[in-house]
């Protein structure tokens, strides 16, 4: 099993118990709760690895050719709106569950 796979399989996992807990907090049963939790889910895991990506591809940039400029700032500009999606997406699941 590769690396990926066993990535794939773990996230599914997790969505699978984050659901349980979701569904046993929503007391009224229209599973609002189940979609807030994977929207929160998703999002975290969509930034972490956006912004993973990110300071990864900075860096190989930097090491490539470390004359090019500052990378710093156009970096920190895009961490910042990939962190401004996932508090987006938390505030529609947050405003999902509350509904």
């Amino acid at each position: 099993m590769t690396r990926s796979q066993s990535l794939a399989i773990r996230t599914f996992q997790l969505f699978l118990l984050s659901t349980g807990v979701a569904m046993a907090a929503d007391g009224d049963g229209n599973g609002w709760g189940i979609g807030a939790g994977l929207a929160v889910g998703l999002a975290a895991l969509g930034g972490g690895f956006g912004q993973g990506r990110t300071a990864a591809a900075a860096l190989e940039g930097m090491a490539r050719n470390p004359s090019a400029g500052n990378f710093q700032t156009p970096m920190i500009i895009g961490l910042a709106f990939i962190e401004t999606l996932t508090l987006f997406a938390f505030v529609i699941a947050i405003t999902m569950a509350l509904k």
